[in-house]
């Protein structure tokens, strides 16, 4: 009798250790998946960076200091955004990351600034498509953020209740870096407006 009960109390540990690191593993994917929206709306945004550099470069001349930061901002948010799709969560990758986005999003606006001081620039059909395209970006960059967030909350969370946190300590479930904007100036939206 007393050995069915070890063994039953063996096999309910067993049990809970295995649905605790299943669960760790589900909400890790979780958050993975979230990035990966992330990602998509990022490499979005990178693509639209140069077509409006370039619509820009015919009325910016003068300018062209600023353009060539806009791009170097680009490449660089880029590869850090490559980084951080290889490893989303991880602390590094994704303040880097947001480093990279901030500098971009600061370049980025410096151009429309001075684009502001050029009328025909304005008034240009390309140009206007292209923020408006970049500005349902910045949204959709914002949103993908917010579920990403709330995933790595949810893991966070998840791996350090008891008596999970044990189980995720010994199985290698780190805590996952939120994706967030550090300075006040940088979490202001990118302003885009050529109407």
């Amino acid at each position: 009798m007393m050995g069915w009960i070890v063994l039953a109390v063996l096999l309910l540990a067993v049990v809970l250790l295995v649905s605790a690191y299943n669960r760790l593993v589900e909400l890790r994917n979780r958050y993975k998946n979230a990035y990966s929206q992330i990602d998509v709306q990022l490499k979005r945004r990178y693509d639209l960076v140069p077509n409006l550099v370039e619509t820009a470069k015919g009325y910016l001349k003068h300018e062209r200091q600023t353009l060539e930061a806009v791009i170097l901002a680009r490449n660089q948010a880029s590869l850090a955004a490559q980084r951080a799709a290889a490893t989303p969560g991880e602390a590094t990758a994704m303040r880097d990351l947001a480093g990279a986005e901030a500098a971009l999003g600061g370049a980025l606006g410096r151009m429309f600034a001075l684009a502001e001081a050029y009328p025909d620039l304005k008034s240009n059909t390309t140009m206007n498509q292209l923020s408006e395209e970049l500005s349902s970006t910045e949204n959709k960059v914002a949103f993908a953020r917010q579920a990403y967030n709330d995933a790595v909350m949810s893991y966070n969370t998840g791996r350090e209740i008891f008596p999970v946190s044990i189980i995720a300590g010994a199985t290698g479930f780190v805590e996952a870096r939120l994706f967030e904007i550090e300075r006040t100036v940088e979490r202001e939206p990118v302003k885009v407006s050529f109407a």
